[in-house]
């Protein structure tokens, strides 16, 4: 009774993509820990394939992977559920949420433990303590309770990447077949999700990776990233990529190298940067990346505003101009910039939150202008709990405050705050709000997203015509008549819903 039940909770409706976390961790116990994968995507009733599975009385750890937002709606039911069940499995938690949300998480009293960041090596050995009814107090890593007091372990280095074990590719597809999961996408027809990296090395302060990660960021070598994708591309017929790091882009040179080693594979893909280091990139490398099948890059613009820039804590050197020439320098590249925006920052005064509000809808206007084919994701400012942080203080003093009880994250008003949909901030007025979200509307009525596949050049046509009015002459109020087109065509959101 010592096997490993891994949950990889339900976070997206349609699109399936590998479990790469969880799949990273059953690596780590593979000929050791005997496992199984539950993925809440690919099954009907996941609580029920887990219940069964215990039921069996052959499984006494769980490990769930829990990212914020809708993930959060499977895992926290279902753990309840086990523990009530099951008392005596061990539940162990990692992803961002937990992480973060430590206390609240471990005062639920149905979660044992939390990897605090990458469980490579925590997570087989703390299993291995626990088998061996030896000591966990030391294990880098990880989170826990003890006499009623949350403790945190020291971090671990990150790991040299190409030292990890392969994943298991193999094994998943005996639970769930790979082709399942290379769905079709802007990118492709057969679209693979893939991490290359850990990390990022910049402390913006509004991000949930950093207090993880801490500025550090650890890569596989560029061969070993087109081996991993040369093997998934043979076996099973991919043909593009999406590239899921945190910032795929940090190194020029590891970037042109894989760059190379892909042009012949005739691959379409799909990575996240920063415009501050990617502007430094070469034309040279610029064209070898396009070259090689890099088709869109997602880059975290968040604000055209220096001064937002600066509260946010970018940590590099982005400023508006940059922001604004970058968009404009890939077009001859025919590379497409997909720009995120976080409006709504806090500020002194509810006029100065306005005031940010509308000039950074201006910016956007401005990018729209030099390069059209910038793709515009649009959130509303979420605090992350990156203590310490001037934001984040700032946040706290204006009266935000998370959620106290676990079950309450699955109240439907805390997921869209984890989807940067309904901010729960003390100083967005709900006019602010509206404002944010009509202008949205109106912009993707003008530009409709290239990645929503299933929007054909007459319904384009159709809703740029609608919107264009508005566009022009800043009429963003009520715009009753483009919501109902992208309801009734079920347009596609990429800040919510990916490719």
């Amino acid at each position: 009774m010592n096997k490993v039940l891994l949950f990889n909770p339900r976070s997206a409706n349609n699109t399936f993509r590998i479990p790469n976390s969880i799949l990273n961790i059953a690596a780590s116990i593979e000929g050791k820990y005997d496992w199984v994968i539950v993925d809440g995507n690919r099954e009907t009733d996941p609580q029920q394939t887990i219940l069964n599975y215990l039921a069996t009385g052959e499984f006494k750890y769980l490990g769930f992977s829990v990212m914020p937002g809708p993930q959060l709606r499977q895992a926290i039911p279902i753990a309840k559920t086990v523990k009530q069940q099951y008392k005596n499995t061990t539940m162990v938690w990692g992803g961002y949420f937990p992480s973060n949300h430590a206390r609240v998480v471990l005062d639920s009293g149905y979660v044992d433990f939390i990897i605090n960041g990458p469980g490579d090596n925590c997570f087989p050995r703390l299993l291995d303590a626990l088998e061996n009814f030896q000591p966990y107090e030391f294990l880098k890593n990880l989170i826990y309770k003890a006499n009623g007091q949350i403790v945190k372990n020291a971090k671990e280095d990150l790991i040299d990447q190409d030292s990890l074990p392969p994943l298991p590719y193999h094994r998943l597809d005996r639970f769930y077949p790979i082709e399942k999961y290379l769905g079709k996408t802007y990118l492709g027809e057969k679209t693979f999700a893939y991490h290359s990296s850990i990390g990022c090395p910049f402390t913006c302060s509004f991000c949930a990776v950093v207090p993880i990660y801490e500025a550090r960021w650890k890569a596989k070598s560029a061969n070993n990233v087109y081996q991993d994708i040369k093997y998934i591309k043979d076996k099973w017929g991919a043909d593009s990529i999406e590239f899921h790091d945190n910032n795929f882009f940090v190194s020029e040179k590891r970037a042109v190298e894989f760059s190379r080693l892909m042009k012949d594979e005739n691959m379409v893909w799909w990575g996240m940067a920063r415009i501050d280091t990617m502007s430094k990139y070469s034309d040279e490398s610029l064209r070898t990346i396009r070259a090689a099948g890099c088709k869109c890059i997602f880059f975290g613009a968040e604000s055209g505003n220096d001064e937002v820039l600066a509260q946010m804590d970018k940590g590099g050197t982005q400023t508006g101009a940059q922001i604004l020439a970058f968009a404009e320098r890939l077009k001859k590249f025919d590379i497409i910039p997909e720009y995120s925006f976080v409006l709504g920052t806090p500020a002194e005064t509810p006029e100065k939150v306005n005031a940010q509000i509308d000039f950074d809808i201006d910016f956007i206007k401005k990018i729209k202008a030099v390069n059209p084919k910038t793709e515009i994701v649009m959130y509303t400012y979420s605090p992350v709990p990156t203590e310490g942080s001037e934001l984040y203080e700032q946040v706290i003093a204006g009266g935000f405050k998370f959620p106290e009880k676990l079950e309450d994250w699955v109240s439907p008003a805390w997921e869209n705050f984890d989807l940067r949909k309904n901010p729960l901030t003390p100083w967005l007025t709900p006019e602010m709000i509206d404002k944010i979200r009509n202008f949205e509307t109106v912009l993707n009525g003008y530009y409709p997203t290239v990645t929503d596949i299933r929007m054909n050049s007459l319904k384009r046509r159709a809703i740029r015509f609608l919107a264009g009015v508005r566009y022009k002459i800043n009429v963003f109020d009520y715009p009753y008549e483009i919501k109902l087109l992208h309801r009734l065509w079920r347009y596609r959101q990429p800040e919510i819903q990916g490719f």
